[in-house]
């Protein structure tokens, strides 16, 4: 195995006042940082080797967060469509008519305690479509479910499935992160087609 880190800086501008004026300069809020670390098998020599651009991983790789003193760690672990069991129940109504579930996995890794929700996670097409979370929970949805709004301490984590309607004859491109505070640089992993 060997061990890829790729650090993706954001830009953090800095703003400095001169011409007599006796203020002094005052930074720019600091802009999120992403980075990615992943633990992966070394390429054979049918596995074309690919660098993912900006904040595109592959399913599996885990990306490194800070958002102003918050550090945290992000994954989607899997991707799976269609999904065994019960199904939605009108496509006309859900969006689509299987589920398919992403294995999700955040860390709190230092400051603020960090609260989780499904909503930030979505599905991107090639075209240009986007399925959200449907905001669907217990019963019969596929287990463990992600949580929602559940506090995580420094140095803990939380794992499990988020649900998605989806048309079984399409398969999206991505499955998207991206909270309010990354609304500019949203992370993606690349579904394998």
């Amino acid at each position: 195995m060997r061990i890829k880190p790729i650090t993706i800086t954001a830009v953090t501008l800095l703003t400095l006042t001169a011409c007599g004026n006796d203020k002094p300069a005052t930074p720019a809020p600091a802009s999120p940082t992403v980075s990615k670390t992943s633990v992966s098998p070394e390429p054979t020599p049918s596995t074309p080797s690919s660098t993912p651009t900006d904040t595109t991983y592959t399913i599996g790789e885990t990306a490194k967060v800070t958002i102003e003193d918050v550090k945290f760690t992000v994954a989607a672990l899997s991707y799976t469509q269609p999904v065994k069991g019960p199904q939605p129940p009108d496509p006309a109504t859900q969006g689509g008519n299987v589920w398919a579930t992403v294995e999700a996995k955040v860390c709190s890794e230092a400051g603020r305690t960090l609260t989780v929700t499904q909503f930030p996670w979505s599905l991107a097409y090639a075209d240009g479509t986007v399925v959200k979370v449907t905001g669907s929970s217990g019963g019969d949805m596929p287990k463990p479910e992600f949580p929602m709004d559940q506090p995580v301490k420094n140095g803990r984590c939380v794992k499990g499935k988020i649900s998605f309607p989806v048309m079984n004859d399409q398969r999206p491109a991505y499955v998207v992160y991206a909270p309010e505070t990354l609304a500019a640089t949203p992370i993606e992993w690349a579904i394998p087609k």
